[in-house]
């Protein structure tokens, strides 16, 4: 008779252990509600203009007050960038929250020590056949990196009692383990990022668009009969700025975090495969 081969059953795969948000809808929208908010009440209040006989909450609603009034202050000047400022302020702080979530996304990816000795007391445990004691690593450690390696230690026990398939076929499996395992924990470092980096172009085009419409009302008003009236003059350059303003500073923070945080993920993917080689390596020189 032909030997079969024992039937395992099929191991369920857990999900990474990397928490984080998973709906940045939700984010946008919450961020949309506090620019509004800001720029109606904050930016808005008529403290932050020289307007008389107005005492509402807010400039937005002064009709013809707020065409008379000044601003006093940067914040006056803010607010009289005009409807685009809200929207650059959601894409500003969306920046933001994102960059702190990914910051406590990739520090529980990490785990409680450092990458490097991780690395190191492992590879000094596989040199020595101490499969036991990397596992008690990876447990210390936890995190996306100790995760590939626990998932990986389990499958090289697993090999280890196999009799049936043959060697290549073992350290084959060993292979797929260590990507699988990666391929679980990577959607999870890398969530969100996308968004960041759609925001470094589209941060820039909100603010070029606003300032083409500041400079589009500061001309409307140069070509008006007899003398510019300077209030629209004035209206028409503070929406241009505040808008070129808001848009490189959305667009280069966004840059400069996905930057970061790209060159953090790189290096937690650089570990989990300089680690999974090790491992497979191990199993190939003992075996």
């Amino acid at each position: 008779m032909e030997a079969q081969k024992p039937n395992s059953a099929p191991t369920v795969k857990p999900g990474s252990n990397v928490r984080g948000i998973k709906n940045a809808f939700l984010v946008i929208i919450a961020c949309f509600v506090v620019a509004v908010l800001l720029f109606l009440f904050v930016f808005g209040h008529p403290s932050h203009f020289d307007a008389e006989g107005f005492e509402g909450a807010s400039m937005w609603f002064a009709g013809e007050e707020f065409a008379k009034a000044h601003p006093q202050d940067l914040i006056g000047t803010i607010f009289k960038g005009g409807v685009i400022v809200p929207i650059l302020q959601t894409l500003f702080l969306t920046v933001i929250v994102l960059s702190v979530e990914r910051a406590i996304a990739l520090k529980s990816a990490k785990g409680t020590g450092s990458i490097d000795k991780f690395v190191a007391a492992v590879k000094k445990c596989l040199a020595t056949n101490d499969i036991k004691g990397a596992q008690e690593l990876c447990k210390k450690q936890k995190g996306s990196v100790a995760a590939v390696v626990s998932a990986a230690l389990n499958r090289y026990e697993e090999m280890d009692r196999n009799t049936v398939l043959s060697k290549e076929q073992k350290i084959a499996t060993l292979q797929k383990e260590v990507e699988e395992a990666t391929a679980i924990e990577m959607p999870s470092l890398q969530q969100n990022l996308p968004i960041v980096a759609t925001l470094t172009t589209l941060g820039t085009l909100v603010g070029l668009l606003g300032t083409v419409i500041g400079m589009i009302k500061s001309f409307q008003a140069l070509s008006a009969s007899g003398a510019p009236d300077s209030s629209e003059l004035s209206t028409g350059i503070s929406e241009a700025l505040v808008n070129t303003a808001f848009g490189i500073a959305t667009g280069a923070f966004a840059v400069i975090s996905y930057n970061f945080y790209t060159n953090k993920i790189d290096n937690l993917t650089y570990a989990i495969d300089e680690i999974g080689f090790s491992i497979v390596q191990s199993f190939a020189a003992t075996h």
